[in-house]
């Protein structure tokens, strides 16, 4: 689990938000553990996990750019693998586990080791693309804790920044798997 390994998942918590539904539309109930809260919503079947998360949960966290899956501005970890939210219906993650930057802090008021380094090497500057930009480093760093340049270009590919020119980012993600390995530790005396 992305988020703090010690948290623990709560019985269905309550939706923050009312559902926004059309008059008449039939919905889904559906259960999936998000930040890790199991979850119980109802959702009409044409709800994507973008809209599903954003205005049921208000976790806003997840971006709507393009709407077609080509900016990755509302990148998401589904079951751990960075996923486009907007391409989704919130009815396919039926019994998974999603994890959106709201859930990767260690606790309240903390940064992850990926969100520090970001912070550190300047990787954002108007914030739009930052959390999708995380996230992917979350994913990469999980399965790959000492990637290589290219590999780390690779994983941020599908993710558009129209601000930085990507530098700042891919050394914040390289930053991030030193600490996390503990290569970046200062020696002991």
């Amino acid at each position: 689990n992305i988020a703090a390994g010690s948290r623990s998942i709560s019985p269905r918590a309550p939706s923050p938000t009312p559902a926004l539904k059309r008059k008449g539309a039939k919905t889904m109930r559906i259960e999936l553990c998000i930040n890790g809260t199991l979850r119980e919503l109802d959702v009409e079947p044409r709800t994507t996990l973008l809209d599903c998360l954003r205005d049921q949960l208000a976790l806003t966290g997840a971006h709507a750019g393009c709407e077609h899956g080509v900016c990755g501005a509302c990148t998401v970890l589904f079951d751990g693998v960075a996923v486009r939210s907007c391409l989704m219906f919130a009815v396919q993650a039926q019994g998974s586990t999603v994890t959106t930057i709201e859930g990767v802090t260690p606790g309240p008021g903390e940064l992850s080791p990926i969100q520090d380094a970001f912070c550190e090497t300047h990787g954002m500057q108007c914030g739009y693309c930052t959390p999708a930009m995380i996230l992917v480093a979350h994913a990469l760093l999980a399965d790959n804790p000492e990637p290589t340049r290219a590999e780390i270009v690779e994983a941020i590919a599908g993710n558009i920044c129209r601000c930085t020119g990507y530098a700042q980012i891919v050394e914040a993600i390289a930053r991030a798997a030193e600490r996390l390995r503990g290569a970046n530790r200062p020696s002991e005396a």
